[in-house]
């Protein structure tokens, strides 16, 4: 089982210097090796599938790959031999991102979905460095032990579990200062059990005015964090927007609004991590729908879509879920606020309607609350022909 753990560090002045200047350089050679990769892509690329019979072809370079590109580092330190102040791993680490970046455009992710033309990193882009390998010993007795920087405090506000080790250890710079992310890792994997109480399945609903309404028609209210702190982000962007551009009181201004921007971003990850702490203490099995988010965040609701977050709810649900042993089953939306959770006649009505009024069999209750249990009943339906292709293969 893998696990992240955050917390922030406490770097003296030098520690801090030494930190920027990695990530600084490490954004340079980025910038480097993408332009690179992009200069044999515009030289050797041809639209034409043929040519005359007489032609004159450019000379042919090789293709720049994670290969390649990771072995010219070698000569890299000996040309700029300050960049031997940087871990080998660290600095190894960065044309593997320029390939999944490069990756990622002309070919796509594993499910086939491209992301656009990668950008090169202006200055302050570049915030997260990696040390693949790291000895558990190096953290201990709130200091760990960074290479190429030294021994740095760390706010221990949770002791790691027992039994974890820590694989991986990265840095970075955030608006309130510096944070360092060790990925733990367990051999002992959670069995999920198919045979769960039919009381322990519950169904959730997520919305704008209720955060989501669950199946047994409890409601969490919607906390609506960047609505309530417009106020103060509009002051601080006004505040920017009228400082003279590359003075120190604009960067002063910009950092102001970095640390609200943050305080808002860190409120609703609390909020979310909570709430699915309790939804996952009460039941075993949570139905949640399979919604197009970013379908749905092109609307004129987008604002308040991407002020809820369900993707990052969801997606911690669903890890929270794993870890002990639970299911978080996702269903096909489609009609869950049209069809009648009682008789499943379809009833339409327009968004406005909060109401489900059922014309056959007379149901009447909240449109939301409706909507949850045909989740809840779609996610058991799903359940039950999992434990029976389980109860097959056994």
């Amino acid at each position: 089982m893998r696990t992240s753990y955050q917390y922030k560090i406490k770097p003296i002045k030098e520690q801090a210097v030494k930190i920027n200047n990695t990530l600084n350089m490490l954004r340079h050679q980025y910038n480097f090796l993408l332009a690179q990769r992009f200069n044999w892509y515009e030289q050797n690329r041809c639209s034409l599938d043929r040519c005359p019979l007489i032609c004159h072809l450019p000379e042919l370079t090789e293709q720049p790959n994670y290969y390649n590109q990771k072995a010219s580092l070698t000569q890299l330190k000996k040309e700029r031999p300050w960049y031997k102040d940087i871990h080998s791993q660290v600095l190894q680490e960065v044309p593997k991102r320029v390939e999944k970046a490069f990756d990622r455009w002309l070919k796509g992710d594993v499910n086939g979905k491209k992301s656009g033309r990668p950008r090169f990193k202006g200055e302050g882009q570049y915030k997260t460095f990696t040390y693949q390998q790291f000895k558990q010993y190096h953290f201990a007795n709130g200091v760990i032990k960074l290479s190429k920087i030294g021994d740095v405090k760390v706010i221990v506000h949770r002791p790691i579990p027992d039994g974890f080790t820590i694989k991986t250890v990265s840095v970075a710079k955030k608006a309130d200062g510096y944070y360092v992310t060790l990925s733990l890792d367990d051999k002992t994997v959670p069995t999920v059990k198919y045979d769960f109480n039919a009381d322990k399945i519950v169904g959730i609903d997520v919305g704008l005015i209720d955060f989501f309404v669950t199946s047994d028609n409890e409601r969490v209210a919607a906390p609506k964090h960047l609505r309530k702190a417009e106020c103060k982000l509009r002051k601080a962007q006004k505040c920017v927007s009228r400082r003279q551009l590359k003075s120190k009181r604009r960067k002063k201004a910009v950092k102001k609004l970095s640390k609200q921007h943050k305080k808002v971003a860190d409120t609703r990850k609390d909020f979310h991590f909570k709430t699915a702490n309790q939804l996952l203490k009460k039941y075993d099995v949570v139905a949640v729908e399979k919604l197009n988010i970013k379908g749905l965040a092109r609307t004129r609701l987008a604002k308040s879509i991407h002020d809820a977050g369900w993707g990052q709810f969801l997606t911690i649900l669903t890890n929270k879920a794993e870890n002990a042993g639970l299911l978080v089953i996702p269903v096909k939306p489609h009609g869950t606020s049209q069809e009648c959770s009682n008789c499943g006649h379809k009833v339409k009505k327009p968004l406005s309607q909060r109401m489900h009024n059922c014309p056959v069999c007379h149901t009447s209750l909240c449109r939301d609350h409706n909507a949850a249990i045909n989740v809840r009943n779609r996610g058991a339906h799903d359940l039950n022909k999992k434990a029976q292709l389980m109860s097959r293969v056994a």
